[in-house]
């Protein structure tokens, strides 16, 4: 059983209208381009990729991506509006804060990014807190971002070419150390069931999608209209804690 006591009230349908939204390379306030630790990131991205003969905005970011799966540690962080430049400082993140650090760096290497705002199931997320499903909010809110590459919106599932539908081991279960934010460089990960993986096939996660509610120009956008997945009271009681839980720890029923 999930909760909505711990969640910010939401109208009943908040699908947003399909349309055509721009993205952006410029700052935000949860994206912090120009603060020192960013660009610092941003120098070593560079530093790497140019040692790997990474040239591409697209290998570059694949470069980004592997430099951030070591260097942020994965925590279940509740405070999705965290500047970048704090979860570098602190070196903890939860899945969407080092998303939002990917795309701080895609920005500052001038590729515009947006978010699609996806409310997602609860029981997506039982495998991590097998004692605390009562506690487990009814949806997640999250922020999926999009990289203007080549003329052409990609998003994250999509950086890494060339995966098997069901990557090297299967496909994410959401259980265990792996993350979303590490899943997306070995398996494919689609909300969309794709004809590829449509079904029981382990990269399909179109079942735990409940609403899609479109594009946003920055995730800024998306938390601003939409809240985030707990109201603030929770998320003051529970940041503390979860904040610094590792992702995968005590997953075992």
């Amino acid at each position: 059983m999930t909760s909505r006591l711990l969640m910010p009230v939401r109208t009943r349908d908040e699908r947003t209208p399909v349309r055509e939204v721009p993205g952006s390379a410029r700052p935000t306030p949860i994206l912090d381009l120009e603060h020192p630790l960013v660009t610092a990131l941003v120098a070593r991205v560079l530093r790497e990729a140019e040692a790997r003969g990474a040239v591409t905005d697209r290998a570059r970011l694949q470069v980004a991506h592997g430099i951030l799966v070591t260097a942020v540690r994965p925590v279940y962080s509740v405070e999705d509006r965290r500047r970048v430049s704090r979860t570098l400082r602190l070196g903890r993140g939860s899945c969407s804060q080092r998303m939002a650090v990917l795309e701080a760096v895609a920005r500052s290497l001038g590729v515009e990014t947006r978010v699609r705002g996806l409310l997602v199931d609860g029981t997506f997320w039982y495998p991590r807190f097998p004692r605390l499903r009562a506690f487990v909010p009814e949806e997640v809110l999250l922020a999926w971002p999009e990289f203007r590459l080549d003329d052409t919106w990609v998003p994250i599932a999509e950086l890494f070419t060339g995966l098997a539908p069901d990557g090297h081991g299967g496909g994410f279960t959401n259980a265990g150390a792996e993350t979303l934010f590490e899943a997306v460089a070995r398996t494919t990960v689609d909300w969309d069931a794709p004809a590829a993986c449509a079904g029981s096939a382990p990269c399909d996660l179109s079942a735990h999608l409940r609403t899609d509610l479109g594009r946003f120009s920055s995730r800024d956008e998306l938390f601003d209209l939409h809240g985030q997945t707990l109201c603030r009271p929770a998320r003051t009681l529970a940041e503390p804690v979860l904040g610094r839980w590792s992702a995968g720890a005590g997953t075992a029923a």
